[in-house]
C-alpha cells in the first residue's frame, strides 16, 4: 500500500479492491487504507437477506442504504469507497438469484462440488423455469427491487452485465468452464427482459437527475441548519421517526428513508451549497402488505411516487400524513413537492434522461 500511494501513476488512478488479502484473516472489506475503494460483500448480503425476507436485517440494511459509514468512516473515506453490488462475475446472475435457491453446476465437471452454497437466493415456490404466472410475477418483481435499491443506495453502484435484462447462466453459480449458451449473453429480448431493461434506464435516470442520491459525504442524521430537518431520518411504517424498540423489532420487514434535499452540507467546486429534491425510500421485505403513513413537512405538499415497483404506472403518493399501501416484496421511491415539477414534469425528465443512457449505450 505504501509503494502504490508513492508511485506517480498509480497514486493518481482510482484504486478499486475486491477486498481481499493473503494470510489470516483473508477477508478485508473496511479495512483498506484512504485511497482504496472496496466491493462492499456486506452490502450484497444484507440486501440479499432483506429481499429474502429473513428476520432481523433492517438494522444492518439501514447501514448500507446510507453507504456504510459504518465501515468507511473510521479511516476517513467517503461514501464513494463503499462499490456496491448485488451479483459480480462469480455466483448467482440477478436472474438466478430468484429462481433457484441451489447452486446447479454439475457442466463444469466437478460433481456439483465447486461453486459456493451460501447463495442467500430464494427461488419463490419452484427451483428454476417455471410457468406459473404468480411466481414469474413475484420473480421479475424481486428483480426490480434488487436493481432499484442498488442504485439509489448512498455509495457507487456496479451492475453485473446482463442482469438489466435477465441473463441467466441456469442456475450455475461458477461458470468459469463454460464457453456456450451457459455463459453467453443472450440479446434477443422478450417481452419481459426488456420491461426489465427499461425499468433499469428508468431508475438510473431518476439517480442521474438527484443529487440527493448521490451524496459525496456521509449523512450526520441529524440538523444541518436553521430549519432543525435532519439530512437524514429514519421512518417508521406509522410516519414518525424510527424508535429503539422499532430497530430491535426482529420481527420488522419495512422501513423508510427519508433524505431532506435542503438539510445538506454538501459542497460543490464553488462552495455552494448542493441541494436537491426531498426523497423518501419506501421498502417493505415481507409477505405482507403494510400501511405506510407519509411524513409531514413544512411546508406542506404532496408525495409523487417515481418508482413503484409493484405498479405498471406510478400512481402511488398523496398529501403529507396520508396513508399509502405498499404490497409485499416492494420498494417505492417518493418525491416531495412544494409548488415544484409535478409529477409528470419528473417522469419525463427520467423518461429522456433515460432515453439519452439508452443511446449512449447502444453507440
Amino acid at each position: 500500500f505504501d509503494i502504490i500511494q508513492q508511485d506517480p501513476v498509480l497514486s493518481q488512478v482510482k484504486l478499486i479492491a475486491e477486498p481481499w488479502d493473503v494470510g489470516p484473516g483473508g477477508y478485508q472489506v473496511g479495512n483498506f487504507p484512504v485511497g482504496w475503494a472496496e466491493w462492499n460483500g456486506k452490502y450484497r448480503d444484507t440486501v440479499r437477506q432483506f429481499w429474502k425476507g429473513l428476520p432481523g436485517v433492517i438494522p444492518d440494511l439501514a447501514s448500507r442504504l446510507a453507504g456504510s459509514s459504518d465501515l468507511y468512516k473510521w479511516s476517513e473515506r467517503a461514501v464513494y469507497a463503499s462499490i456496491n453490488f448485488i451479483t459480480a462475475h462469480d455466483g448467482f446472475t440477478l436472474h438466478d438469484l430468484v429462481s433457484y435457491e441451489e447452486k446447479h453446476n454439475e457442466a463444469n465437471g466437478e460433481q456439483n462440488r465447486d461453486g459456493t452454497d451460501d447463495n442467500i437466493s430464494r427461488n419463490w415456490g419452484v427451483e428454476g423455469p417455471t410457468n406459473d404466472p404468480k411466481i414469474v410475477q413475484l420473480r421479475e418483481r424481486l428483480k426490480r427491487n434488487f436493481i432499484a435499491t442498488l442504485l439509489l443506495s448512498q455509495g457507487i453502484p456496479m451492475l453485473s452485465h446482463g442482469d438489466e435484462m435477465s441473463r441467466t447462466q441456469c442456475g450455475n453459480n461458477n461458470a468459469y468452464a463454460q464457453d456456450n449458451e451457459i455463459s453467453w449473453v443472450d440479446w434477443d429480448l422478450d417481452e419481459s427482459r426488456r420491461a426489465l431493461l427499461n425499468f433499469t434506464r428508468h431508475v438510473i435516470a431518476v439517480r442521474q437527475s438527484s443529487p440527493t442520491l448521490r451524496r459525496r459525504h456521509f449523512f450526520r442524521g441529524q440538523a444541518i441548519d436553521e430549519s432543525g430537518n435532519k439530512d437524514l431520518t429514519w421512518i417508521a411504517p406509522g410516519g414518525g421517526e424510527m424508535t429503539g424498540a422499532d430497530w430491535r423489532d426482529a420481527a420488522a420487514h419495512a422501513i423508510g428513508m427519508l433524505i431532506d434535499g435542503d438539510a445538506t452540507d454538501e459542497m460543490d467546486a464553488r462552495g455552494r451549497p448542493v441541494k436537491g429534491d426531498t426523497m423518501l425510500l419506501l421498502l417493505n421485505g415481507g409477505p405482507h402488505q403494510v400501511h405506510f403513513r407519509l411524513p409531514q413537512r413544512d411546508p406542506p405538499g404532496k408525495w409523487m411516487a417515481l418508482i413503484d415497483t409493484a405498479a405498471e404506472s406510478q400512481q402511488l403518493g398523496g398529501n403529507a400524513g396520508d396513508e399509502v399501501t405498499l404490497a409485499p416484496h416492494t420498494l417505492v421511491l417518493l418525491r416531495f413537492g412544494v409548488d415544484r415539477r409535478t409529477s409528470r414534469d419528473s417522469t419525463a425528465t427520467a423518461a429522456r434522461a433515460g432515453t439519452e443512457l439508452a443511446g449512449a449505450g447502444s453507440s
